[in-house]
């Protein structure tokens, strides 16, 4: 057993809206069968470094959520806690919800579609009423707060909304020596590696988390993950299905 717990950041497996190339944001999406997949190797590579969480965190989404069942099935069979917090939910791509990556691209061109995927600032168009009407009553937003739906977000917005996640969920469990998994989304853990990794604008830009990959961190005497501590616990692997992600377009 580790010395200090560990924090590990895994993005859910492959969903229908990767698999069709969608900004699927907040739309809530289920897993494909390679995203069970990809869910039951996450915990098969925590199984082998012997890390099994004593908290798990997941988004409202149920991509998020599944994902994080899957891998608590695979694990030994013991009481966790298990929370769904919507500060982990997926950037919300405002009018872009729901739309083909390449049919944005094509209508806005590929500085548009780059700035609102990849910067720290770039807003796409705001969610008109009727959807957001729609989204909001959705069930991953049932009995949520109003601050849980926004019309659009950057990058930066997902940063400031992680910021309670770490301080209330995050930290305090660490501190107390719990072992502390989180399942989330693609800008939501480009959003907390930045934030945990004190990463700057490029890098952050160039960062692409690759779906089913556990990520590790360790933590200081009082809890607090070391910053740029962070490996994959199957680097290469890892790398290659980033640098695919990369080339196919990404989050």
């Amino acid at each position: 057993m580790p010395e200090h717990p560990r924090l590990v950041l895994v993005r859910h497996g492959e969903s229908t809206g990767n698999a069709d190339g969608l900004f699927s944001g907040i739309l809530d999406v289920p897993l494909t069968d390679t995203g069970r997949n990809e869910a039951r190797g996450a915990a098969a590579l925590l199984r082998a470094a012997s890390i099994d969480p004593d908290v798990v965190v997941t988004s409202t989404l149920q991509r998020s959520v599944e994902s994080a069942r899957i891998i608590v099935d695979h694990l030994a069979a013991r009481s966790r806690t298990v929370v769904a917090d919507w500060h982990l939910n997926e950037r919300n791509y405002g009018a872009l919800t729901g739309l083909s990556k390449t049919a944005v691209r094509t209508e806005y061109g590929a500085e548009a579609f780059r700035e609102w995927r990849r910067s720290m600032n770039g807003r796409p168009p705001a969610l008109a009423d009727d959807a957001f009407a729609r989204l909001t009553a959705s069930a991953a937003f049932e009995g949520q707060p109003a601050d849980a739906m926004t019309r659009t977000e950057s990058l930066r917005d997902v940063i400031l909304r992680l910021h309670p996640l770490v301080d209330d969920r995050i930290d305090p469990a660490l501190t107390r020596g719990d072992t502390v998994l989180v399942v989330g989304h693609g800008n939501s853990l480009r959003a907390l590696r930045a934030l945990l990794d004190h990463l700057d604008d490029a890098a952050v830009r160039d960062l692409n988390i690759p779906t089913g990959h556990p990520f590790v961190y360790d933590t200081g005497a009082h809890g607090s993950p070391i910053s740029r501590s962070g490996r994959y616990l199957d680097p290469a692997r890892a790398e290659r299905a980033a640098i695919t992600l990369a080339h196919e377009g990404g989050t």
